[in-house]
């Protein structure tokens, strides 16, 4: 089932895709065109993936870690399907990253990842938008290179597990203004899922409709105002945003020596 959030008609919605059209709880049909979506989850928790497709870390002069990289994604970066992305003044280089965002569907403590699944409430696709100019070690977590407003795009839907046939092996791609920029599959990934469910819960609680992100393949690049991206997932559909300048009055990015391959 794909379920998402909107707003149709003045009235905020909870309603349910089928056959192309968004039926709200009444049973009233809205074109997804003609509604306003609002995030298809609200997490209490963001948990990120660095360097977790092996040819991503290899675009980037990484090598692979030895225990997964993690770090918090501020809910004030979340934004929902067609929000405008905020280009940080004085920026020299900001991009993309498709991935696939693993909803947490019960709470989960030292869950093994053979049992992982059952924990597992859905997926939907997330944007993990990064500043370069404030990356220098992706070993320490990048929170500022991540943070910002506007930097975590996520969804347009909520799709349950069983319309997911493999999450295994789901092809992902990033398409800024209608070009191919980005394509890889999620079985590249160096940690799957369950694994992931594994090593998060054995020192911390994942509560319901908290959400993983795990991780990028190789192909990011620059992304400028005026700029639209259109990222997708097999199953999941395409989650779409542009990108603006910040407000005029804010103040400038002090660019940071980094990394900009």
């Amino acid at each position: 089932m794909k379920t998402a959030t909107f707003i149709a008609r003045g009235r905020q919605h909870r309603g349910v895709l089928r056959d192309g059209v968004l039926l709200d709880a009444a049973g009233e049909a809205h074109h997804p065109d003609d509604v306003q979506f609002l995030l298809p989850v609200t997490p209490g928790k963001v948990i990120a993936l660095a360097l977790n497709y092996a040819d991503h870390n290899a675009e980037l002069g990484f090598r692979t870690p030895e225990e997964p990289v993690m770090f918090l994604k501020p809910n004030t970066s979340l934004l929902p399907h067609r929000g405008t992305v905020e280009y940080p003044r004085g920026a020299q280089f900001m991009h993309y990253e498709v991935e696939l965002a693993v909803v947490i569907g019960r709470d989960a403590r030292r869950v093994k990842a053979r049992d992982a699944a059952d924990y597992v409430g859905g997926y939907t696709i997330a944007n993990d938008l990064v500043v370069r100019d404030y990356v220098s070690n992706y070993y320490r977590p990048p929170m500022r290179a991540k943070g910002w407003d506007t930097f975590g795009p996520l969804g347009p839907y909520l799709v349950t597990p069983d319309e997911v046939p493999d999450p295994d092996d789901l092809g992902l791609r990033a398409f800024v203004n209608g070009e191919l920029r980005q394509e890889g599959n999620t079985r590249d990934m160096i940690l799957r899922a369950p694994e992931l469910i594994e090593f998060m819960s054995r020192f911390m609680t994942l509560q319901v409709g908290d959400v993983i992100l795990t991780g990028t393949p190789k192909g990011v690049s620059h992304v400028h105002p005026g700029d639209v991206m259109r990222l997708e997932i097999d199953h999941l559909g395409a989650l779409e945003n542009a990108v603006a300048w910040e407000s005029e009055d804010a103040e400038p990015l002090i660019a940071q020596e980094g990394k900009r391959e």
